[in-house]
């Protein structure tokens, strides 16, 4: 019954990241990807064999 409002409000967030326009510090993504990869690559190196995305939950892909 309280689905509604919550609906409503998930649209009403949707619609406002759809149709607005921000923004976008291309200096700070540049250093939030250039900090990250080094460490991406750094975890690769220590464990080559083990998929960075396997949670251990995922019987099915196995």
């Amino acid at each position: 019954m309280g689905r509604g409002r919550a609906k409503a409000k998930q649209t009403k967030v949707a619609r406002e990241l759809k149709y607005s326009s921000h923004e976008t510090d291309f200096d700070a993504l540049q250093r939030e990807l250039s900090s990250n990869s080094s460490s991406v690559h750094h975890e690769e190196s220590d464990s080559d064999d083990q998929d960075p995305y396997d949670d251990g939950y995922d019987d099915y892909r196995r």
